[in-house]
């Protein structure tokens, strides 16, 4: 074995390759004889021991066996997923009509409302009076609250500490509420 031969197999040594029996013999042999090779051996390990190198490990062996499963793997997993996504779709198809019908009965009872009101009022008369005399008094309530509203607005635009006050506990009760109505996950 040439020198050069040796420093190439303490190389591939050193970066963790295996060298079948025969090579790691003659190699032995060598440096058994050569001074110069066991001068750089005995570099290459210190080299290794000042810079604390290990050999890179190596990869366990993968055989194509295992890829093409994982492949094989891969593709059932694409199909069941286009599979569920055709299911959706097929779901959203069938509801649409189902969507569209509830949307419409909706929005035809709700104009309806007032309609039955004017009948209400137009046959039964009397009934009519009576919910209006009772709305009078909520109308009546409401318009009394609206005006302690607007003293009470009046009265805090003028003091605009009290404006700031007012301000900050809106803003403090917001921060509360929307600290309540977060996802637990997120807390």
């Amino acid at each position: 074995m040439r020198c050069h031969d040796a420093r190439e197999k303490l190389g591939i040594q050193r970066d963790g390759g295996d060298l079948a029996p025969s090579e790691a013999q003659a190699l032995e042999e060598h440096l058994k004889r050569c001074s110069s090779c066991r001068a750089f051996e005995q570099n290459l390990q210190q080299i290794n021991f000042v810079l604390n190198v290990s050999p890179p490990r190596t990869q366990p062996n993968v055989s194509t066996e295992q890829i093409m499963l994982a492949i094989q793997q891969r593709k059932r997993i694409t199909q069941q997923l286009e599979d569920i996504h055709q299911q959706q779709q097929s779901r959203l198809e069938r509801l649409r009509p189902i969507g569209a019908t509830c949307t419409a009965l909706g929005i035809f009872t709700l104009s309806s409302i007032p309609l039955l009101l004017l009948a209400m009022a137009i046959i039964q008369t009397d009934l009519a009076v009576k919910v209006l005399y009772l709305l009078n008094g909520v109308i009546d309530l409401f318009i009394i609250l609206a005006q302690y509203i607007q003293a009470e607005q009046a009265m805090i635009e003028r003091n605009s500490w009290l404006l700031s006050a007012t301000a900050f506990a809106v803003v403090v009760m917001m921060g509360m509420w929307l600290r309540l109505m977060r996802h637990p996950q997120e807390a």
